[in-house]
């Protein structure tokens, strides 16, 4: 049986197709659903297209439109898609029309995702990573996790409110761990394995039981005293946690 998630993909790179007589290059799955750790209805569908063409103001309208077209399929607000034109594929710091949240902006193709696309990017259409994006070495992918790091999760742990939200915590200690393993062992790790490897790097049990039950299990719905607790525990980890992975690596 078609799961839901084969569905929308399945639709969405037909209606891609047709944008444009040649069709895109390539697309390709990042992210969890790449890396063996998708849930459907929870993860995200991170995606990444590469046109065959220049993005023209027609071909982002015609793009804007066929996202719009979706908006009423099932997980549809999980897909997420940059559009990487072949000839910018090779420059890390240009920004690249991305579909996400609702809205077209632009945004880079980070040091990470670009790994994750040559280790075990899964190709929907086309071309693999392999024949169109540059390798990311060790030493880019290091100094990017540590800027990371530094200038967005730390300074981040100064404004508490967003600490009561599941997706900070969440994501502040996945990606810390998922951090650590990289500068560590120079790979890269899934949200599950980050999990695993939080308690071995000392961040507080009962908010790693809360991000395991929530993310793999079945949730309840938080009070607030413990939303309170969890955001000071997990801030009061992460601060000298980043603190000492920025003066080791960085």
């Amino acid at each position: 049986m078609t799961t839901r998630t084969d569905a929308l993909l399945e639709r969405f790179l037909a209606e891609l197709a047709e944008l444009s007589p040649a069709g895109p290059v390539a697309v390709w799955a990042h992210g969890s659903l790449a890396g063996g750790d998708y849930q459907e209805g929870r993860s995200d569908l991170d995606l990444v297209a590469v046109p065959a063409g220049p993005l023209t103001p027609r071909a982002v309208w015609d793009l804007a439109r066929l996202h719009a077209r979706l908006r009423g399929e099932p997980l549809a607000p999980q897909l997420h898609c940059t559009y990487l034109t072949p000839a910018r594929a090779a420059e890390p710091g240009r920004r690249h029309l991305t579909w996400a949240h609702g809205e077209l902006f632009r945004r880079t193709v980070t040091p990470v995702t670009r790994r994750e696309l040559h280790d075990f990017g899964r190709v929907l259409h086309g071309q693999s990573p392999r024949a169109l994006l540059p390798p990311v070495t060790d030493r880019e992918l290091g100094d990017f996790v540590v800027r990371d790091q530094r200038d967005f999760w730390r300074p981040a742990l100064d404004k508490a409110d967003l600490w009561h939200r599941d997706v900070w915590v969440d994501l502040g200690l996945l990606t810390y761990a998922r951090a650590t393993v990289t500068l560590r062992e120079g790979r890269l790790v899934s949200k599950r394995e980050a999990l695993d490897a939080l308690p071995g790097l000392g961040a507080p049990v009962e908010v790693v039981e809360d991000i395991e039950r929530r993310r793999y299990g079945r949730p309840g719905q938080p009070d607030g005293p413990w939303l309170d607790r969890r955001g000071e525990l997990t801030r009061g980890y992460l601060g000298p946690a980043i603190d000492d992975l920025v003066k080791t690596y960085g």
